[in-house]
C-alpha cells in the first residue's frame, strides 16, 4: 500500500524543528563588488579527510551568487553577544559590512573581528536542496579559536549556551571532532 504524505504546512515545519538548536554562522565572500555576506544556521562540519564543511544558502541568494562566481567563503562562527550582527546580515541591507570590522583571509575572504573562530574554504560540490542548495566545502585555511560561548538559535530566538558545571569534565561530544571512532560521530 503506497502512503501519499499530505503536503505539510510550511509554519508547522519551522515551529517543529525549531527545537532543533543550531549555532549561527555568517558566510562570507569577497566579489568584485566588495564584500558580501549572510547569517547561516545551516551550517555543520561534514568530513574530516578530507576537511569539508557543508553550508546551505537560498537557491536565489545573491551571496550564494557571488559565492558561486568566487569559489571562495570564510564560515564565521559567531559568538554568544553577536544577535545583531546576524540580524543584520540576515536581512536585506544593501551594504551589510558597513560598520562591521573585519580582515581578509589568506585568499583575502572577510573574517569577521570577534568571531568565535573561523574557517576558508573552497566551493568543492553544489546539490540541489528544494528551495536550498546544499554547498559543500573544502577547507583551506583555519582560524585560531577565542574563549567566549556561540551564539545559538533555538524556537525562533536567539540563545546563549550555559556555562558548564565547575566539577564538569570532558564528555565525549566535547571531543567530537577528534573522537577516533569515525564509524560513531561525523
Amino acid at each position: 500500500m503506497t502512503v501519499i504524505p499530505q503536503r505539510l504546512d510550511t509554519r508547522e515545519f519551522r515551529r517543529v524543528f525549531g527545537h532543533f538548536c543550531t549555532g549561527v554562522t555568517i558566510i562570507t565572500t569577497a566579489a568584485p563588488e566588495g564584500p558580501a555576506g549572510f547569517a547561516c544556521q545551516a551550517f555543520a562540519p561534514l568530513s574530516l579527510d578530507p576537511p569539508l564543511v557543508l553550508f546551505c544558502p537560498q537557491a536565489g541568494s545573491r551571496t550564494w551568487q557571488r559565492i558561486q562566481e568566487t569559489g571562495l567563503f570564510c564560515v564565521n562562527v559567531l559568538a554568544e553577544h553577536h544577535d545583531e550582527l546576524s540580524r543584520a546580515f540576515g536581512g536585506n541591507r544593501s551594504d551589510k559590512f558597513d560598520g562591521v570590522a573585519w580582515s581578509p583571509s589568506p585568499l583575502g575572504v572577510p573574517i569577521l573581528h570577534g568571531a568565535l573562530t573561523w574557517a576558508e574554504c573552497r566551493v568543492e560540490a553544489v546539490h540541489p536542496g528544494g528551495d536550498h542548495a546544499i554547498v559543500v566545502g573544502r577547507v583551506l585555511t583555519l582560524g585560531e579559536c577565542r574563549d567566549g560561548g556561540p551564539l545559538l538559535f533555538f524556537k525562533g530566538g536567539y540563545r546563549a549556551a550555559a556555562p558548564p558545571a565547575p566539577a564538569a569534565g570532558t564528555e565525549v561530544v566535547d571531543t567530537l571532532l577528534a573522537w577516533p571512532r569515525h564509524d560513531d560521530w561525523i
